[in-house]
């Protein structure tokens, strides 16, 4: 069933990689970033725009209702880093990581869930829209040099496990995922020590890939998986 799928920062990493596979699938995604779209394909529709400016987010969510009638499933993608000691990390990268991580992931997850709700009166299914936030095992390993870019995760483990309660009278699931180092820009700048000190405190111990992100987020996304929500889901053997 062709289903409308919203994923934020989709012009490169792993939000590029996610629309372009539910493209292929026969879904029709939406997308945004700061520039312009590098996804060309007919059932794709780019939104240049910051996740942090309400207002660009709320104009984003009501031409989608408009062309489509809703959304189905929503995938909180885009996100910075600050890879900084505590001491040195300035005041402006603290208000950029939340702006991006937080505040963006709050935006979307807010207009998305209205218009689910709305629609959610139509639909004969129990549970059938889907929402799907970012964080990163930074958090639970409480990663040195990590400080803000960890805090800024957590707040979204924490606005994922709360909004799945308030929002599960509408229908809707809330879950999170939290990648370990994937080859992105995110990790470009990051020394290779660090990442292999990251990975030894893994009971696997690889970098994680696009297919087992993709893999976790099939899995919330399911629609045997109404039952599940509330749940964040650490790839390679990291726990709380």
């Amino acid at each position: 069933m062709k289903k409308i799928i919203l994923i934020t920062g989709t012009r490169k990493g792993i939000g590029k990689f996610l629309a372009q596979y539910f493209l292929d699938k026969g879904h029709i995604v939406c997308g945004c970033s700061r520039k312009e779209s590098a996804i060309s394909h007919e059932n794709y529709r780019h939104f240049m725009l910051d996740v942090s400016d309400e207002m660009a987010v709320v104009s984003m969510l009501r031409k989608i209702r408009k062309e489509f009638g809703g959304v189905d499933v929503l995938i909180n993608n885009a996100g910075i880093a600050a890879m900084n000691h505590c001491l040195s990390t300035p005041y402006k990268s603290l208000e950029d990581v939340f702006k991006t991580n937080v505040f963006g992931t709050f935006l979307f997850l807010r207009e998305c869930a209205k218009i689910m709700s709305l629609n959610y009166k139509k639909q004969e299914k129990a549970f059938p829209y889907r929402i799907v936030n970012f964080s990163t095992v930074a958090s639970p390993l409480r990663l040195e040099g990590e400080a803000v870019y960890a805090a800024s995760k957590s707040a979204v483990i924490n606005l994922t496990q709360t909004c799945a309660k308030e929002l599960a009278p509408f229908g809707i699931t809330v879950n999170a995922i939290g990648p370990t180092p994937i080859q992105t820009d995110l990790i470009k700048n990051i020394p290779k020590e660090k990442i292999d000190d990251l990975l030894k405190k893994q009971a696997i111990k690889r970098l994680g890939n696009f297919y087992d992100v993709l893999n976790a987020i099939n899995f919330f996304i399911d629609e045997k998986s109404e039952f599940i929500t509330g749940q964040v889901l650490f790839l390679g053997g990291v726990f709380e």
